[in-house]
Parts: structure tokens; sequence; C-alpha cells
């Protein structure tokens, strides 16, 4: 189980966690699709007194599979979804840089969440950071936050890597693993 920390922040992964995620990305607004329970989700934890922001990793900016204007655009369709439930994002963070270009900001790097460290007025240090991949992971501990894990996007196959001896993680069976973000957020608000 879950247990509520002090700070009162979570930080949520966006493709697979959020949403659903395509291996060839989401290029669209059309292309973005809520996961059933998601917004409902985050929308319970801003209710709840929780401060939310999203940390995602999206080279598909540098890739040129999509503009700035249509991550904007898709990050206030999240938005508005949100709040049309009762909930607030706080903010979202994203890094648009490729794997090979060794930014400070790409997970498992910390920069993204210390960017929402900073803008917040947060520490995320003991706050929840929920995700799909080994990269969300490893940025949560690397920056001393909670990892979980759903199992939504690439959690199955996060799952299997946890379970094998050679993956590049502190305590993985210390990782709690949720079905979705629903199921997670209803363990963090027991």
């Amino acid at each position: 189980m879950l247990s509520a920390n002090s700070q009162q922040l979570v930080l949520l992964d966006r493709d697979g966690v959020i949403n659903q995620d395509s291996d060839d990305y989401i290029r669209t607004l059309d292309e973005w699709h809520p996961i059933p329970g998601s917004i409902e989700a985050i929308a319970r934890l801003s209710q709840e007194g929780y401060r939310v922001a999203v940390v995602t990793n999206q080279s598909g900016l540098s890739r040129g599979y999509f503009t700035l204007d249509t991550l904007e655009e898709i990050h206030a369709r999240l938005c508005q979804l949100v709040e049309e439930q009762g909930g607030a994002i706080d903010g979202i963070f994203y890094c648009p840089h490729l794997p090979k270009e060794g930014c400070d900001c790409r997970k498992p790097a910390t920069g993204l969440i210390r960017a929402a460290e900073e803008e917040l007025g947060l520490s995320a240090q003991v706050a929840w950071l929920i995700g799909d991949s080994l990269k969300d992971l490893q940025g949560a501990r690397a920056r001393g936050c909670q990892p979980a894990l759903v199992r939504t996007g690439k959690g199955e196959e996060t799952v299997a890597a946890l379970q094998s001896s050679n993956v590049d993680l502190e305590s993985p069976q210390d990782v709690p693993v949720f079905e979705n973000l629903a199921a997670a957020v209803d363990a963090l608000l027991k």
C-alpha cells in the first residue's frame, strides 16, 4: 500500500500512465487517448490536496514527429479534462531531447523532477513518482522519490525486468505494482 507523504506532491509519467502509449509516438491530439480512469484519478489526487506534476520524456519533438504547438495542445487537453473532473495539474515538465544528447532532464536523469520541485516550491524527497518504465523508477530513486509502477503502457515489460536479476535499480522488490493509475491512486488515498 502507498502512504501519503508530508510534501503532498505526486509526480506522474504521461505516456503509458495517463494516456495510451505508442511505439510510433503520440503525434497528434487525435492519437492521444486517456487510459480509462486516469483523468478521474488525477482529479481525486488534486481534490485530496495533493499537488500533481507530470514529468515526461518527449523526444518526438527532436525527432520532428510533432511540433511544440501540438505537444502544448495535448497538454492543454489533458489539463482541461482533469479540470472538468474538478481537479488540477500543477505543472507539466517535459524533456524534448534525444537519448544520445546526454541532457540532464531526460529520465532517468532528474532534471524534470528538479524543475517540478523548483516551480512548485516543493521537495520531491519521498514524493511518489508513478511510471510505467524502468527509466521512471530509476529517476525516482535517483532523486529520493518513492517509485510506483503501473502495468499499463510499458509496465508489463518493466515488471518482467524487475523480476530479472540484472535490473539496474536499487531494491526493485520494494516497488509497488498496480494495474493502472486509478489503482495506484486508490492505494495512495487509503
